[in-house]
């Protein structure tokens, strides 16, 4: 079992909302790793970075990813840093693994001031969004096999692009 396709992507670029569309789109479950480790945990992302730090949130997500990827026969969703993990990225080699791009001006205007996401909360957004994708651009563009831009553009229209790619 394998999935039709992983969605990664920075916070903003959409891969809750495309992930939810895709899957209904080719009438496939969608497994998104966030609601995952929330449900496992018993907390929110906020709360388990806040209780026990990012490195115990980080090994939770991986062994998630890892069980979504080896079972998981539809789309999967992939929280924005996942690919930090070396092995998750070996995990994804194989795979369709669809990049949604996003500037980190469209990012900030999508994620604002969101404090559920903890790695962008407290002091500068700009700053701190632009160091983010500093250091997952070139992971994203490594695990991925389909890149699509997610900037102006509605969550139908890059849905459409992507089944059209996934149907090649």
């Amino acid at each position: 079992m394998a999935p039709k396709a992983v969605l990664v992507g920075p916070p903003g670029a959409g891969k809750s909302t495309i992930g939810r569309r895709l899957a209904q789109a080719l009438d496939l479950p969608l497994f998104d790793t966030d609601v995952a480790v929330e449900e496992e945990a018993g907390r929110t992302i906020a709360e388990i970075f806040v209780q026990e730090g990012e490195p115990a949130f980080r090994a939770l997500e991986e062994e998630i990813v890892r069980k979504a990827i080896e079972s998981h026969e539809g789309i999967v969703s992939l929280g924005g840093g996942s690919i930090l993990s070396e092995r998750t990225r070996e995990l994804l080699k194989g795979h369709t693994v669809i990049y949604l791009e996003i500037s980190v001006a469209e990012g900030l205007k999508r994620t604002g001031t969101n404090t559920a996401r903890p790695l962008l909360a407290g002091g500068d957004p700009r700053q701190k969004y632009t160091e983010l994708m500093r250091k997952r651009r070139p992971l994203y563009r490594q695990v991925a096999s389909i890149r699509i831009r997610t900037d102006g553009r509605s969550p139908a229209r890059v849905v459409q692009q992507l089944v059209a790619k996934l149907a090649e």
